[in-house]
């Protein structure tokens, strides 16, 4: 059976998801809840004990649930890592947009930014999975609209998987609903609109952030035992 890593803690719903297909599921730290940050050491080391050609999870902005994010140094270090291992990364972008252009920004209203780890991941010119998600970013959550990407080493190994993906998706949906990914496209390659959504994007972002902003404000003025000055850190939407 193969190892699926996935950090601890992580959506709660990726334990069924990976169960369900059939994956051995193991844990790699993430949270250090004694500095409420990164457990960075505690990453390394897990992956580093990681089994060759096993698969991580990687949540590439807005960590759910936690908000903390590694550094693009710390992503870094961990691109060597699961590459001299030979891991296979998976990457869970909830809060993220199309490969490889147009990532969401939905953690902090940077497009570029927040799509930093995937792309640093793909120039290396090994394998990779990125399942994305556009009810988020888009407000679809009815159309439940999203992608998986598969970068692949040549042209040959694309062949290969695409034949197997499209044996999988014939038993499991056969043709998708096709509203959801017209909206989408239209707006991607439509350059008014597209500028429209990413103002909109920035926007609801500093909505978020402002009312944290408030938030932190408020804790620190009225119950100080709860004011943590590195809530304004988190990211999570």
């Amino acid at each position: 059976m193969r190892v699926i890593f996935i950090p601890n803690p992580t959506w709660g719903n990726h334990l069924n998801i990976f169960n369900l297909a059939g994956l051995s599921v193991e844990y790699y730290r993430y949270y250090d809840a004694k500095t409420r940050g990164l457990d960075f050491e505690g990453l390394l080391e897990d992956l580093g004990a990681a089994p060759s050609g096993a698969i991580v999870v990687l949540q590439a902005c807005a960590h759910n649930p936690t908000g903390v994010d590694p550094t693009f140094d710390q992503w870094e270090q961990i691109r060597l890592i699961v590459r001299s291992k030979s891991l296979l990364p998976f990457f869970d972008n909830a809060y993220q947009l199309n490969f490889p252009k147009h990532f969401q920004g939905f953690a902090s209203g940077n497009l570029d930014s927040d799509a930093q780890a995937v792309r640093m991941f793909v120039a290396d010119g090994d394998e990779c999975l990125i399942a994305q998600s556009y009810a988020k970013n888009m407000g679809l959550y009815g159309e439940r609209i999203g992608t998986l990407c598969i970068v692949c080493k040549s042209e040959d190994v694309a062949r290969k998987v695409k034949s197997q993906v499209l044996h999988v998706v014939r038993a499991m949906y056969l043709n998708p609903p096709i509203h959801g990914a017209s909206i989408v496209t239209t707006i991607l390659n439509n350059s008014d609109m597209y500028k429209d959504w990413t103002t909109e994007l920035k926007g609801m972002v500093d909505r978020i952030l402002n009312m944290r902003q408030q938030l932190y404000e408020a804790l620190q003025a009225r119950v100080h035992i709860w004011a943590r000055s590195n809530d304004n850190e988190q990211v999570r939407a």
